[in-house]
């Protein structure tokens, strides 16, 4: 996906580091992703799921919270509150750009952080969360035993996630002081939640307080054994899928017309690991699927196979060929299925083969089921039609593919 640099104003006027992940075609609407306690815009989880929504026409901004990472102030100086003020102003940054956010995610504190600023931010019309507490003084167990030196010295300097992050005052009583009940319950917008029952950081009960908090329309999906941070490939990819399929519903996902000379528009194919075989596809921003190898292959078994795509192409257009036939002759069918098998055998072995060789040749055989009161020439008719499948003609036909270098 291509991904922008981006900066803007935050809430105490320091410049705040942002990546904009852009759509690698029309963009349909426009995402923001608040990331985890004292974490960066650049954890795998904030990637993937960024990359997923991107696929699908869904720009997403994901960006540092003022004093970490990329940006500039002082994280000592900064509150809950403040957090929630940098959402709002990446917002604004965004309208700037006629890219104002329809939907806002946040992991953990920052779950959190756009339950508060959602009410703020007038263009979001739904709200994920990941791993989000109720309380957002929750975090404050990470460095409980340092509060009695911050009450003192006004900030403690303790270390989180193996660096050391400097805490202050006003953090610790602003966190305190916050109730997201209220926000919750008028959210006003769709809601999604995300939870690790096995979370050790933000325990489940964390969602279960959301959900009752919330009205409807609201989700909760479980993450199964993922840890907080998601940190396994899998987890990541897991979310954000249940993200991009969920998002569908309450955003307007327009597709543009179809370039020319491609009517059914353009089916995009990205790599989702490298070290893998796994495929994303994405085809307009309705549609997505998976392709891999099995396990045998050095794949991880997540798709189907490029060969069991093309079986599934000719058994759906075959299918669909017969029942169009059968409906508009009015005749009884009930239920129509199709089962594919591909195998490759020698030429010389193909009875109905035009070609003679040595060489081996694919081979798709279709069994169909018909189901219904038909008669006898109406079952032969409907095997006649299955021939006149447009994808059967184009693989028996001929095919040419052209094949070129972007950029």
């Amino acid at each position: 996906m291509p991904t922008e640099k981006f900066t803007f104003t935050g809430h105490s006027g320091a410049t705040l580091a942002a990546r904009l992940d852009l759509p690698d075609g029309p963009q349909l609407a426009t995402a923001l992703f608040a990331h985890c306690f004292t974490c960066s815009k650049d954890i795998p989880a904030a990637k993937r799921i960024s990359g997923r929504l991107a696929a699908m026409g869904i720009a997403v901004l994901r960006f540092d919270f003022t004093g970490l990472g990329h940006s500039e102030g002082e994280f000592a100086n900064t509150t809950f509150t403040s957090n929630v003020a940098d959402l709002v102003c990446a917002a604004e940054a965004l309208s700037g750009r006629d890219m104002a956010p329809a939907l806002l995610i946040g992991h953990s504190l920052g779950g959190a952080a756009v339950l508060k600023a959602a009410g703020r931010i007038d263009s979001a019309r739904a709200v994920a969360t990941i791993a989000a507490p109720y309380d957002p003084g929750h975090v404050m167990h990470n460095f409980d035993d340092a509060l009695d030196r911050i009450a003192a010295d006004g900030r403690a300097e303790v270390e989180l996630g193996g660096r050391a992050i400097t805490i202050g005052r006003d953090f610790v009583e602003d966190v305190k002081a916050e109730s997201l009940g209220p926000a919750i319950a008028g959210l006003k917008r769709a809601l999604l939640i995300l939870h690790g029952p096995r979370d050790a950081v933000v325990g489940i009960d964390n969602a279960t307080e959301i959900f009752k908090a919330a009205r409807h329309p609201k989700s909760f999906v479980t993450l199964d054994d993922a840890d907080h941070l998601i940190r396994r490939g899998a987890d990541a990819e897991y979310a954000a899928e249940v993200i991009a399929a969920w998002s569908r519903r309450y955003l307007d996902l327009r597709a543009p017309a179809p370039p020319p000379g491609a009517p059914e528009g353009v089916t995009r194919v990205s790599e989702a690991d490298p070290d893998g075989f796994l495929q994303d596809i994405q085809a307009g921003p309705n549609h997505h699927l998976q392709a891999d190898e099995p396990e045998s292959y050095g794949g991880t078994n997540r798709g189907l196979t490029p060969y069991q795509f093309l079986a599934a192409g000719l058994g759906a257009c075959t299918s669909m060929t017969i029942r169009l036939y059968a409906r508009r002759k009015g005749w009884p069918l009930d239920h129509v299925s199709v089962d594919v098998t591909h195998d490759k055998v020698h030429a010389q072995d193909c009875g109905d083969c035009n070609e003679k060789s040595a060489e081996k040749i694919d081979v798709f055989s279709r069994l169909i089921r018909l189901e219904g009161a038909l008669s006898e020439d109406q079952r032969r008719k409907l095997l006649e039609i299955a021939d006149r499948c447009p994808v059967h003609r184009t693989l028996e036909g001929r095919i040419r593919i052209e094949t070129a270098l972007s950029g």
